[in-house]
């Protein structure tokens, strides 16, 4: 299986991620045009990661975006349900404690997190509701949870010029820098297929997390969610 399909199931999204993980880090940087480190920087700063918390790490992939955590003196468990990526992070990453584990039933007791975090992973989960819900579970009372996913753009004229890019230019173009393309053709319509900003912080909201709030980066194409656990 090269390609998800729009259902999400599991065994194909993993398969999927497993074909692309010597590349991944990349590719992205290649299709973001060098936006996904900023990115990543501001999941960092929004998460604040002090010394002796622990952090959840969710589609960690590879484990690149957790190393800001280690870096501020947290205790990150880098978790994603690909072993093709975590193998690949094993070699990059050693001392990282890389864990398999699928989002909707994660392998982790109550409350032991001081912060669970996920950057462009959710989208790929098949239950969003599923994974809101055991991110709370795993989050210690007070705890936060920090969202990074792709959005929808706010300024319209630019929407259209995303949703042609996404649709047009992603797919040549990560055929030149992947090793799977067809994984990108997913990506811009996973994209397109996500609930806005709104709807997500409902979901939030639905999954019993309190103040969800989101600031968008790059014009919406990103939004950045935040919420409490009560």
């Amino acid at each position: 299986m090269s390609r998800a399909s729009l259902d999400k199931q599991p065994h194909e999204v993993a398969a999927m991620f497993d074909g692309v993980a010597a590349k991944y880090d990349l590719t992205n940087d290649v299709l973001s045009l060098g936006q996904a480190r900023l990115w990543r920087k501001a999941v960092a700063r929004a998460v604040d990661a002090r010394a002796g918390e622990r952090v959840l790490d969710l589609a960690a992939g590879t484990g690149t975006s957790s190393l800001p955590f280690l870096a501020a003196g947290a205790y990150v468990v880098p978790c994603d349900f690909s072993l093709g990526m975590l193998r690949e992070g094993k070699k990059r990453h050693p001392r990282l404690p890389l864990t398999a584990g699928d989002a909707t039933r994660l392998p982790f007791a109550d409350g032991v997190f001081d912060a669970v975090t996920i950057s462009f992973g959710l989208r790929n989960v098949q239950d969003t509701q599923g994974a809101l819900r055991e991110m709370l579970r795993v989050t210690r009372p007070g705890g936060r949870v920090v969202i990074c996913e792709f959005s929808h753009p706010t300024w319209e004229p630019f929407r259209t010029v995303y949703s042609e890019y996404l649709m047009r230019a992603l797919p040549p173009i990560a055929t030149s820098v992947s090793s799977n393309p067809d994984a990108y053709v997913y990506l811009a319509e996973s994209i397109r297929a996500w609930p806005d900003q709104p709807r997500l912080a409902a979901r939030l909201r639905s999954a019993g997390w309190e103040r969800p709030a989101w600031r968008n980066l790059t014009g919406g194409v990103v939004a950045l969610h935040r919420a409490y656990k009560p």
